[in-house]
């Protein structure tokens, strides 16, 4: 038993027939954090998810939380709540019931869960809602509703199914803040489960970077995308140039690379010359998309004012230019 940490995965497999969905991960989640599980579609990180609720049987391996090993309790004695990416809020419920149900179930009074669902109510700041069923709320306000109903139950550990999918871009944003703010205030772990590279970045504390049912690279979000394991990471976080060079891969932030008009290197420092691709203006910078000499693809994003100052044009020639220090040689591919 180690305090330090709120969840334990050691060497868990899960398998469906003879397909691996989960490959021994090891993994150690430190108390009152927040973490992210994060890759591409099919890579186990919301199987992941399920084995350490319980919704999955762990095929090898062992789930521990709060030190104690859960791995063949059942959901209801495992100290989590989970959230569901559709939030499954009982339709002919007011939102006060809703975020009482759980209670209901254990028979707790109704005055006592109903004051109870009011104060978890107002800890989302929907308790002027508190009478209106499920579908007079937006969709902001439903996955707020789902929150509560999760969080009443006090758990050591809440659970997030890409809980911020369903949403337009202004309104994750603004739920994405109310997330971060509740884990703060409540000290409990969170575990997120998303496809999203911004939303893990703005939310983790740690984290987890997932490809086939293994972790590639576990760690603050500000380690992994300044130093990516791999290849593979670079690409997957975005924001990487990843070149060969007759020495190795390597990657280079994209905001750390320059253009320059022609084909004519700098006298010191790394370059590739390349072509134009594309331009996409996104306000604050522009991302100059460009195919080097060599065939691979890389971008440039260029401060607005630099760019304007000598703007270029899909099919002109260029060099893409860096700085030796911004260089981060690839161990993997």
């Amino acid at each position: 038993m180690d305090p330090r940490f709120d969840v334990e995965l050691v060497s868990v497999t899960k398998r469906f027939g003879t397909s691996v969905a989960v490959d021994e991960v090891s993994l150690r989640i430190p108390r009152a954090s927040y973490c992210c599980l994060l890759g591409p579609s099919g890579c186990g990180k919301t199987t992941t998810l399920r084995l350490i609720a319980g919704h999955e049987a762990v095929t090898e391996g062992d789930v521990l939380i709060g030190g104690a090993n859960v791995t063949m309790l059942p959901p209801v004695r495992r100290g989590t709540a989970m959230m569901f990416q559709s939030y499954a809020l009982f339709p002919h419920l007011n939102c006060l019931d809703n975020v009482a149900f759980s209670l209901k179930m254990r028979g707790v009074a109704k005055a006592e869960r109903h004051r109870q669902a009011r104060d978890f109510l107002a800890l989302v700041h929907l308790e002027a809602y508190a009478l209106r069923l499920p579908s007079q709320l937006s969709g902001g306000q439903q996955q707020r509703v789902a929150l509560a109903r999760a969080l009443i139950t006090k758990p050591r550990v809440l659970l997030l199914d890409e809980p911020l999918s369903a949403l337009d871009p202004f309104l994750r944003g603004k739920v994405r803040e109310e997330l971060k703010r509740l884990q703060r205030e409540l000290r409990i772990t969170f575990i997120h489960v998303t496809h999203s590279q911004d939303e893990a970045m703005a939310l983790a504390d740690l984290m987890v970077v997932m490809d086939h049912g293994r972790i590639r690279q576990a760690g603050a979000p500000r380690e992994v995308f300044e130093r990516p394991a791999s290849a593979f990471i670079a690409r997957f976080i975005g924001g990487h140039n990843v070149l060969a060079t007759p020495s190795g891969v390597i990657a280079i932030r994209a905001d750390r690379c320059q253009l320059a008009s022609g084909t004519n290197g700098p006298r010191h420092g790394p370059y590739v010359g390349c072509r134009i691709a594309a331009v996409e203006y996104q306000g604050t910078a522009v991302r100059v998309a460009v195919t080097t000499d060599a065939g691979d693809e890389a971008a440039a994003l260029i401060p607005d004012a630099t760019f304007y100052r000598a703007p270029v044009a899909p099919g002109d020639a260029a060099t893409l230019l860096w700085s030796d220090l911004d260089t981060h040689k690839l161990t993997e591919a």
